[in-house]
């Protein structure tokens, strides 16, 4: 079976973000640097921008609201178009290996999409970190039976492999984590 992956765009973790709390640029922007920000990060300007383009493809409702002594700012809520394409997006396949964590954005917004689809690519996930996880450990018996006794280079790439053993056995725990938390079988979509 072919799985095609999805990318997470700024837009998915900004209409997460979003669904949590409507809020000006300036607003979001601070939030984003204390959370999802650490998912995935982004400077002020880029977030201004693509909330912009957001607002222009019908993913996000916007009114404008006075500041004393300020210009007015405009708040950011999430469209039922952005709800969609948030749900969309969360049924999607991700890749393992992104240098963003996708995964974990998509459990945070998990509320508004497919449960199962998410536990399915959850359970994708771990099998994927398993199967990693199991070579890393062959490799470990072949070539390092005795790593009390390595100096230099192989202890060098022991010390490697054991922290590739140690990132992929903490991708298990988590996985095997989040489908005991999340229920198997799922209520509808979170609407507000």
């Amino acid at each position: 079976m072919t799985v095609i992956l999805s990318r997470m765009a700024l837009e998915h973790a900004l209409l997460v973000s979003l669904t949590e709390r409507a809020g000006s640029g300036y607003e979001l922007a601070r939030r984003f640097d204390k959370s999802i920000g650490y998912f995935w990060s982004a400077t002020h300007q880029q977030i201004y921008r693509v909330l912009k383009r957001m607002a222009e493809s019908g993913w996000l409702d916007s009114e404008p609201v006075a500041q004393a002594g300020r210009p007015d700012k405009r708040v950011y809520a999430v469209s039922d178009a952005g709800r969609a394409e948030l749900a969309r997006w969360i049924a999607e396949p991700t890749d393992a290996d992104s240098p963003r964590n996708e995964l974990a954005v998509k459990i945070r917004a998990a509320a508004y999409g497919d449960l199962g689809a998410l536990r399915t690519e959850v359970a994708r996930h771990r099998d994927q970190h398993a199967q990693r996880l199991d070579i890393y450990y062959r490799i470990e018996k072949r070539d390092f039976p005795t790593p009390d006794q390595l100096t230099g280079t192989a202890l060098h790439q022991y010390l490697v492999l054991r922290a590739g053993i140690r990132v992929e056995a903490g991708a298990v725990e988590w996985c095997d984590e989040v489908l005991h938390a999340l229920p198997p079988h799922a209520p509808a979509p979170h609407a507000d």
